[in-house]
């Protein structure tokens, strides 16, 4: 693990850790003194750690708390062209807690990042502490695009497959132009009060054009396969859980969302007035109720 660069401003220190299989993986971790429980942020679909960025910097969590929070394998400056998943991303995160010397985490994470959070708790019960939601997204709630993607996945896995073998011989895109969410956010929140409605958000944030300036086309596919997967059984998942969902349609039913999140034991419900990006449109409602989630937990 090399620290390669560092946040001035929360002490952030971002670290690099080198899989066997050659992945490196780029996470950000801030870190205080002594033995404190550790909460991990991961970002969602066609995203990166950025989504996090105004959380570490506004977050009291860093007084009492340690913050880890990664980019995925094939996202931001996690550079990776091969398979990527739920189990792999599980012995991804797996292996930089061994690192860092966690035994267990908070972990949380936004839309895939929640799916993500509860395979995580599958397959790692001994190292989950509890689960933060926000905006999961159960197959049985998805509508709109991906719930008309969902059928295809048979055809999406085997066209991951070919882009996968082109890739591995030196066929991809060499510029994937970087994405600031701190940065994105910002904006669209002034676009979004000047034109009065949501349209400014749903233009940067649901288009598939815009991710793929950012994403590799094999990445990207392979999101909507692990988005449109059956999430892992709940009677396996002992951890204590938060989930915040949005009352908006655009992806998922929040309805159906809440009817399935509620057969998770230990869960704490909470809808937030929001059209799918709570992190965007409702940033202090979301971090409110994660640090009073986080004290739940610890306590």
């Amino acid at each position: 693990m090399l620290p390669v660069d560092q946040s001035t401003a929360t002490g952030e220190e971002i670290r690099r850790h080198h899989r066997p299989d050659g992945a490196v993986l780029v996470y950000g971790l801030t870190r205080g003194v002594g033995v404190r429980p550790l909460l991990v942020l991961v970002h969602g679909m066609a995203s990166n750690m950025t989504r996090w960025t105004e959380f570490i910097e506004q977050t009291g969590l860093s007084h009492s708390w340690d913050l880890l929070r990664l980019d995925l394998r094939g996202h931001g400056r996690s550079t990776w062209r091969g398979r990527i998943g739920m189990e792999i991303w599980s012995d991804d995160l797996a292996a930089i807690l061994e690192a860092e010397h966690y035994e267990r985490a908070v972990v949380g994470g936004h839309c895939l990042g929640a799916n993500f959070a509860l395979h995580f708790a599958h397959r790692y019960p001994q190292r989950t502490q509890g689960l933060v939601l926000v905006e999961p997204m159960p197959p049985a709630a998805l509508v709109g695009m991906l719930r008309h993607i969902q059928p295809l996945t048979p055809l999406l896995t085997a066209a991951a497959a070919i882009i996968r073998a082109l890739n591995s011989i030196g066929i991809y895109r060499r510029h994937l132009e970087p994405l600031n969410l701190r940065e994105l956010d910002a904006v669209t929140r002034v676009a979004m009060a000047a034109q009065g409605n949501a349209d400014a958000l749903s233009r940067r944030y649901a288009s598939p054009l815009f991710d793929l300036r950012h994403l590799p086309t094999a990445n990207y596919v392979q999101d909507f396969i692990e988005v449109s997967r059956p999430l892992p059984a709940f009677a396996a998942i002992h951890s204590p859980a938060l989930a915040l969902i949005s009352n908006g349609r655009h992806f998922t039913d929040p309805q159906i969302v809440e009817a399935v999140m509620a057969m998770l034991p230990g869960v704490c419900l909470r809808r937030i007035n929001a059209l799918h990006w709570i992190p965007t449109e409702q940033p202090q409602a979301m971090r409110e109720a994660i640090e009073q989630g986080c004290r739940d937990f610890a306590g």
